[in-house]
């Protein structure tokens, strides 16, 4: 075989007149980059009425053909195919088929452009979706926890006070110097601040109302929360994470037994008795480290320190901190079990599952500790 005619070309001989398009050659993939340079240099010549020579075309696959489809479009390719009587009734069919599929290919509409105002729309859309599904399994979870509650309080062969006490002793008895140590600091700086701020107007004696105050009733029992949920409710994601991920709980399952009976209520439980107890260590740490701060820098004898204290502060401020200490507990140990609950099979489930009930947990406290303060303050608490 000829070598110039086993390369595929498409060539105009412009010595005859009209000029004719002469199609030649191998039309197949393995040409494929040649033959688009030849057709983008012959298809501005070529016009409708040229006359088409295809007597030398050579081997054709479907590259070739997409190539000849784009050159001559696919109805007039599809007329010369019905009009060349020596070409095969394969290559034929092969040309109509390629033609008709080029010919009703439509192409994809270019995606539209990105717009920053939907993006953030739609991107709060998604958080608020977010929000309302993990509330609503808040609830339902919280629902599942009292119900199995008030199911084993009747019966006391159900209790488990091994777990309890050991959960208490984690929970309440190891965080008492944590607990302490921050409350103090905190009371320290605020019993600074106070004065510094209050010494403008001559009234620094009342720096002692202000720590009495923010400890009692807000301090000692947020401060208190916040470690908590930092803390304990993390421990719980990770440790009911950890046999979620193992398949333990599917195996407490099957044995017949409840998990949440078995690794949520004590847990919740544990953390409902030793919360109003570490509240009070806060408070009292609190306390201490702003009449520190107050005998060091104003002058105020701790004996003084007390004296107005009781003086000025009544004991419903006491009893608001130590009210809200079980409502934030139990919404702490609630979260931390049930994103412990949802964790899968792998290890970054349980840390992305252990972070989520650190955020959930501190944000809750925060949310339900606003409510409160408005609702005691318009009750006149």
């Amino acid at each position: 075989m000829n070598p110039t005619v086993a390369t595929g070309s498409a060539q105009l001989d412009v010595s005859k007149h009209p000029p004719q398009l002469r199609i030649a050659g191998d039309w197949t993939l393995a040409g494929y980059v040649a033959l688009e340079r030849d057709i983008a240099r012959v298809k501005t010549q070529l016009r409708d009425d040229t006359p088409i020579d295809m007597d030398g075309l050579g081997a054709l696959d479907t590259a070739g053909a997409s190539l000849l489809v784009e050159l001559l479009g696919a109805r007039r390719l599809g007329e010369l195919a019905r009009s060349s009587p020596g070409m095969p009734a394969s290559r034929q069919a092969l040309l109509r088929t390629v033609g008709e599929a080029l010919d009703s290919y439509c192409k994809p509409a270019p995606p539209a452009r990105p717009s920053s105002i939907a993006d953030i729309l739609e991107r709060i859309g998604v958080s608020m979706e977010t929000v309302w599904k993990r509330t609503v399994q808040l609830l339902g979870f919280i629902g599942l926890t009292l119900e199995t509650l008030a199911r084993s309080l009747p019966r006391p062969r159900r209790w488990r006070i091994t777990p309890l006490v050991a959960h208490m002793e984690q929970t309440g008895l190891d965080a008492v110097p944590i607990v302490a140590m921050l409350t103090f600091m905190v009371g320290a700086v605020v019993a600074f601040l106070g004065s510094t701020v209050l010494a403008d107007f001559g009234a620094t004696i009342y720096t002692v109302d202000l720590i009495g105050f923010s400890f009692l009733r807000e301090f000692g029992v947020l401060l208190t929360a916040i470690l908590m949920a930092g803390r304990t409710a993390s421990a719980f994601t990770a440790q009911i994470g950890s046999m979620k991920a193992n398949e333990e709980i599917d195996a407490i399952r099957a044995m017949g037994l409840d998990p949440v009976e078995l690794l949520v209520l004590p847990r919740v439980m544990a953390l409902l008795i030793s919360m109003p107890m570490l509240t009070f260590v806060a408070m009292m740490a609190g306390l201490i480290g702003g009449g520190v701060v107050c005998a060091l820098t104003l002058g105020i004898t701790p004996l003084m320190f007390i004296s107005l204290l009781k003086s000025d502060i009544g004991v419903q401020h006491f009893l608001v901190g130590m009210v809200k200490a079980p409502v934030f507990a139990f919404l702490i140990g609630v979260i931390g079990c049930l994103e412990g609950f949802k964790v899968a099979g792998s290890a970054q489930s349980v840390g992305t599952h252990t972070t989520s009930s650190v955020v959930q947990s501190i944000f809750v406290v925060i949310l339900v500790d606003a409510l409160a303060a408005l609702f005691f303050m318009e009750m006149g608490w």
